[in-house]
């Protein structure tokens, strides 16, 4: 799909049909996530495939926007494994498990499969419900799927700010 189609059709799916994605093509998604740049090529990312209806029912638990969705991917990171930044406020972590999520967000779409980035959730009790070790934190969750018949963008997704007001040439 030609990129600026791509950017611009993606929309958060919020309701599924139910039929689970090939499994070429979550692996194209996970590939599309392990070719994401991280600081330093650090790679601290943790990528956790969910599709038993035992952990997706876990995820049920943790946040009322699963939407449907067969699939869902929970994107971490090793907390043992990121660059600080100079001046020592700030490491790479959360950063880089986000340009792997938004990559395999976008290779998603690409490869016919509706998204949604979710983050109404508490990490903390995520990573304690689905048992992962206490050095990774929970960045998000992707709903992978399929959209229902019905499914559509909500009404304000083509809404954006004209550049003026979110850039600043300096």
């Amino acid at each position: 799909m030609e990129f600026n189609t791509l950017i611009t059709e993606r929309y958060s799916c919020k309701k599924y049909s139910g039929e689970q994605i090939s499994e070429e093509q979550l692996t194209a998604i996970l590939e599309a996530g392990r070719a994401a740049p991280t600081a330093k090529n650090s790679q601290e990312q943790r990528v956790y495939v969910v599709q038993s209806p035992e952990t997706l029912a876990k995820i049920d638990e943790l946040t009322p926007c699963r939407f449907g969705a067969p699939t869902v991917l929970v994107v971490a990171y090793d907390t043992n494994n990121v660059y600080t930044y100079p001046g020592g406020k700030r490491d790479s972590g959360a950063e880089d498990a986000a340009i792997v999520a938004t990559h395999m967000l976008l290779a998603a779409k690409n490869a016919g499969v509706d998204s949604c980035w979710l983050n109404k959730f508490d990490p903390d009790q995520a990573a304690e419900l689905l048992g992962l070790p206490k050095n990774e934190e929970v960045l998000m969750l992707l709903d992978l799927g399929y959209a229902a018949e019905d499914a559509k963008p909500l009404p304000n997704h083509t809404s954006r700010k004209p550049l003026s007001e979110t850039v600043t040439r300096l």
